[in-house]
């Protein structure tokens, strides 16, 4: 099964061909039913099938790893990989690295976050369990204790709101608060951290677990969407005063 000749002529760029190899990797995977671990063609198979170079194989099959479709292991075949909603989110970093470097941009990711994060306080009230409360009041403590430490400060921070979207039992939900979490760590820190205020996030997040521990959903959600926006608040603030 060789490419189409317009494929392989020369005025077809190397980067055109990985693509093109992209496309039907993805649809031998379909084809043939293949899922996690799973072996794909060797580099060599997929050279004499395609009768293309091996650069242009290897591209391809690089593009798919960073997609986080496949595994590559020094020695060994590639492999399907198993689906990973966080690895998948880690994938978008750098996308989002350029995507917030704009102001409207990074008020539209602070606008979604504080709507979903509201919502999954508001389920968190409604679902939460005696482990839930235990887990939350835990984490709640630990950061209590790590004020004077502003990068475990900040770790805890993520682990909190990330447990309280674990309540809802839906991975997507988790996943999505957790990334918006961790984009706003990596690349706009000021987003998700005050220096000098982690006594008035600790006081507001007792607020958001109060709620929840009082099933108290709609309470849960206003809390958590004054905590947020408090934050956003006073980013505007240090930036545009």
């Amino acid at each position: 099964m060789s490419l189409p000749d317009h494929d392989r002529s020369a005025g077809i760029k190397p980067r055109k061909l990985a693509d093109e190899v992209q496309e039907r990797l993805l649809r031998l995977i379909r084809a043939e039913g293949l899922g996690p671990g799973d072996a794909l063609p060797s580099e060599r198979e997929l050279m004499t099938r395609y009768e293309i170079g091996r650069p242009a194989i290897r591209e391809a099959m690089q593009a798919l790893q960073h997609r986080g479709i496949i595994e590559i292991r020094h020695g060994g075949r590639p492999r399907v990989a198993e689906p990973s909603l966080d690895g998948l989110i880690g994938q978008l970093g750098t996308g989002v690295q350029h995507l917030l470097a704009h102001t409207s941009s990074m008020d539209h990711l602070k606008e979604a976050r504080a709507a979903l994060e509201a919502e999954m306080a508001r389920i968190a009230a409604r679902r939460r369990n005696e482990a839930d409360i235990g887990a939350l009041e835990a984490l709640l403590a630990a950061q209590e204790f790590a004020t004077e430490e502003p990068e475990r400060f900040l770790e805890i921070d993520g682990k909190f709101h990330r447990r309280i979207a674990a309540i809802s039992a839906n991975p997507i939900f988790e996943t999505l608060a957790a990334g918006i979490f961790d984009w706003m760590r990596d690349f706009h820190v000021e987003g998700v951290r005050k220096v000098g205020l982690e006594a008035l996030t600790v006081t507001e997040h007792r607020a958001i677990l109060d709620a929840i521990i009082a099933a108290d959903p709609e309470a849960a959600a206003q809390a958590m969407r004054d905590h947020l926006e408090r934050a956003n608040a006073l980013y505007h603030q240090d930036h545009f005063q």
